[in-house]
């Protein structure tokens, strides 16, 4: 199923604002909301001129959340409101002309198939919800004038049909004008693609083929099929803007199966160039704005990957060349299994700032931009386990200043069981950098986090490097194993592993055993059983196989209930 695209966040490119840099961000909070969300839309439901969500989450849900701004990147906690079965699409437009933000949802459920149609006070709450009847069950929802009435319209997909729901200017809707497209439509774009002055759309389509279609509109909300072209696995949204600055609409399609993003460079006349792509793997959402105030468009991307273990979720950026070109991605790792990206401004700073949801958490992440600051790596600093009453080998963090102007640094902190040490002063010069290390020194078991929070020039935010670890009680001796190399049929001599736990109460162990791809290659034994002893030791004994030339990899994987499971025993080894 596919979400759908805040108004606001089709609306914000090119208007934000920012000294030209690189465009960094930094995860600042996560905001639970409903279940599995799947789509943010953004404005000021309130008129306190601070901006506010609304997050669509699909699961179970029979609500929309709605979070307040303070103006400051924070959001107050989540008030919900009924919206219909499995909503998984929300746009805010003022439907009515009262000067207040209305939302629209798309309700995905099947027993549901409608769009509910909620008024907003004005003072951040929304009346019951109306609903309209589609088809079929939508995946997609938002807002154009397809008539050229100057009323708000609405315009859907169902998977069979893309459906424009004419508005009749007083926050009611008429019923479906359904277009068919070529194959199952998922999500859309809209835009003028032919310069007729009358709106089209392009249509992501992945049933049986992965392909977009372009719908030329006929200015009374219905449409006559265009021309077809071939993108990645699994299109799943599409953003329109002009990329070249010519005057011609050109599309970005994530496609979540693929390698990335797909950019078609509109010809005018209603048709595309042929598609380029950008990497930026399990693409599930894009986004056209300026991010780094240089007058040409970038990409925000909301992507993930999932492992057997460990889902990771990213918010990926691609700086625009101005030619419709964009340079490599710029990747945050956050969340799990990211399925939407907004933009806009949320701390008021002129900047733009990024908000995330995290399907698999139920999280909304906000990510809030540093100016003129480039954190390298941007990605949290995780430790990983580290053992109970001892420190860690440092970790650095390069501060970059990207800014035009010295950055004057007020202070740094850094929270307890992790230590700091840094080289950048109260200053640093236009285009220097310097170093922030730490160290983790755990004095209990499991998960431990922190952070170092640096007061700067370059934001009305304090800048913050996310600290992660784990403390265990889980020594291992040594902490991995390099075999060298070994002739392909011969078993090196066995090496061995001690595991020893140094904790007071006896260690339960759930799975110890060779993972990856070659672990054939290293036959593993091991006396460790389920459990061993508060002050006891086992033995893992390992060899070295190979079964091919070259370099070969595994791990040794433990789950225990220690406080740092999973512990990773990395084996290497080449094959002559």
């Amino acid at each position: 199923m596919t979400r759908s695209m805040s108004i606001l966040s089709v609306a914000v490119a090119g208007v934000l604002s920012a000294a030209p840099a690189l465009a960094q961000f930094e995860t600042r909070i996560s905001y639970r909301v409903l279940d599995e969300p799947y789509s943010i839309a953004v404005g000021d439901f309130n008129h306190d001129g601070k901006l506010d969500m609304a997050v669509a989450s699909i699961s179970t849900a029979t609500q929309v959340s709605v979070l307040l701004g303070n103006g400051d990147g924070t959001f107050k906690p989540a008030v919900n409101y009924d919206s219909g079965y499995l909503p998984n699409s929300v746009v805010s437009a003022d439907f009515n002309g009262d000067g207040n933000l209305d939302l629209a949802v798309a309700d995905s459920g099947s027993s549901s198939n409608n769009v509910a149609i909620l008024l907003g006070n004005g003072d951040g709450t929304f009346q019951a919800p109306k609903f309209y009847s589609t088809p079929s069950a939508p995946t997609f929802v938002t807002v154009g004038d397809f008539n050229n009435d100057h009323k708000l319209d609405l315009v859907l997909t169902d998977g069979q049909y893309v459906s424009v729901m004419l508005g009749n200017g007083d926050g009611t809707f008429q019923p479906p004008i359904n277009t068919s497209p070529a194959h199952a439509p998922v999500s859309l774009g809209v835009g003028q693609f032919n310069a007729d002055g009358k709106l089209d759309v392009v249509v992501a389509q992945e049933d049986l083929v992965d392909q977009v279609q372009v719908l030329l509109g006929n200015g009374d909300g219905t449409f006559r099929l265009g021309a077809t072209y071939p993108v990645g696995p699994i299109p799943d949204s599409i953003a329109v803007a002009d990329f070249r600055g010519i005057g011609k609409q050109d599309v970005a399609v994530a496609c979540t199966g693929g390698l990335g993003v797909e950019v078609l460079l509109g010809n005018g006349d209603g048709t595309f160039q042929q598609e380029v792509t950008y990497d930026v793997p399990s693409a599930e959402w894009v986004v056209a704005v300026d991010l780094n105030g240089d007058g040409k468009l970038d990409l925000a991307v909301a992507d993930f990957s999932l492992t057997q273990h460990h889902p990771t979720g990213a918010a990926s950026t691609l700086l625009g060349n101005g030619d419709g070109t964009f340079q490599a991605a710029h990747t945050y790792l956050l969340g799990k299994t990211n399925s939407f990206i907004a933009v806009d401004d949320f701390n008021g700073d002129k900047k733009p700032d990024l908000a995330v949801a995290d399907r698999q958490s139920g999280d909304v992440i906000i990510l809030l931009s540093t100016g003129g600051v480039d954190f390298s790596p941007t990605s949290p600093v995780d430790v990983r386990s580290q053992l109970i009453g001892t420190t860690s080998a440092p970790q650095a963090v390069t501060l970059t200043n990207t800014g035009t102007t010295a950055l004057a640094i007020s202070s740094m902190k850094v929270a307890r069981q992790f230590g700091m040490a840094s080289t950048c002063g109260a200053s640093v010069a236009p285009g220097a950098n310097c170093s922030i290390s730490t160290t983790f020194s755990p004095q209990g078991k499991g998960p431990k986090s922190g952070s170092i929070t640096i007061q700067d020039s370059a934001s009305t935010r304090p800048q913050v490097i996310e600290l992660m670890g784990a403390g265990t009680v889980v020594e291992l001796a040594p902490e991995s194993l390099a075999f060298g190399s070994q002739k392909v049929g011969a078993k090196s001599a066995p090496r061995t592993i001690q595991l020893t736990n140094i904790g007071a109460a006896s260690l339960s162990i759930g799975r110890l055993l060779t993972v990856g791809t070659e672990y054939r290659d290293f036959p593993q034994s091991n006396t460790c059983g389920t459990g061993i002893a508060a002050g006891a030791s086992c033995t893992i004994t390992v060899a070295f196989d190979p079964a091919k030339t070259g370099k070969r990899t595994a791990s040794i994987y433990i789950a225990d209930d220690g406080g740092g499971s999973p512990q990773i025993v990395l084996l290497t080894g080449t094959g002559d």
